[in-house]
């Protein structure tokens, strides 16, 4: 019987993020079976750096039967293929075998806003969720189902820099609360108009600095998300 098929089965969350890991064991229902951990990434984020951090945390976990994990890049099929926060040797690098390897469990990784959006989004027709933290992740769902794993962070927005680059980490830390607000209103305006969508979801670690009202279809959904949507990629198509 696979993991799947369990009645219960314990899922490893983990959310690798360019700033901290985030790890739990979570039961079918969503609720936390083990401890909470976080850690920083490490600052020369190589797959075995990262790997490492990540196996300190599960030990502390105890036993569990699947691993859903969230990425910061481009994912397909397990395989890394982009990694703008980490470290340039996570190009092409299957982390997903790696971790079934370390483990003997069956593993799915997917793009960390996908994760963030299992986690987030209602099943009401068309959901976009975007992911403010040190970069800028992008998903798209219907009717709760992932349609796509999005790469909008690099593509122009404003003066010739890209989504990131205007509402990143750096550009928040730069140019100060006040002034990024404002860029993420012109940037929900752009995507209100690009997508159409019934509800936006702003998740990821610095949308605590979301200040004032936001249009009516749009809301601040809970960081740690990425971690409870791992359950939800399972019960995906995948």
């Amino acid at each position: 019987m696979s993991a799947k098929q369990l009645a219960n089965p314990l899922t490893l969350a983990i959310d690798i993020g360019g700033t901290g890991i985030k790890l739990v064991s979570l039961d079918q229902s969503g609720k936390p079976k083990g401890e909470f951990q976080r850690r920083e990434t490490p600052k020369l984020a190589t797959p075995a750096k990262v790997l490492a951090v990540i196996d300190e945390m599960a030990k502390k976990e105890g036993g569990f039967d699947r691993i859903a994990c969230g990425f910061p890049g481009v994912v397909k099929k397990g395989v890394v293929h982009t990694a703008p926060n980490l470290h340039k040797s996570w190009a092409n690098f299957n982390l997903e075998d790696a971790l079934r390897k370390k483990y003997d469990k069956p593993v799915r990784v997917a793009n960390d806003a996908a994760v963030q959006g299992y986690g987030a989004a209602e099943g009401k027709g068309q959901e976009l969720i975007i992911t403010l933290g040190t970069g800028l992740g992008s998903s798209l769902f219907l009717h709760g189902k992932l349609v796509a794993s999005l790469e909008m962070a690099h593509h122009p927005f404003r003066k010739g820099k890209t989504y990131e680059e205007v509402l990143g980490k750096k550009a928040l830390d730069k140019e100060g609360v006040k002034h990024w607000n404002k860029m993420l209103r012109e940037a929900i305006s752009n995507w209100s108009s690009l997508f159409n969508y019934d509800h936006l979801y702003l998740g990821g670690g610095n949308a605590k600095h979301i200040k004032g009202k936001l249009p009516k279809n749009a809301k601040i959904t809970p960081n740690v998300n990425g971690i409870y949507g791992g359950v939800k990629l399972w019960d995906d198509d995948y």
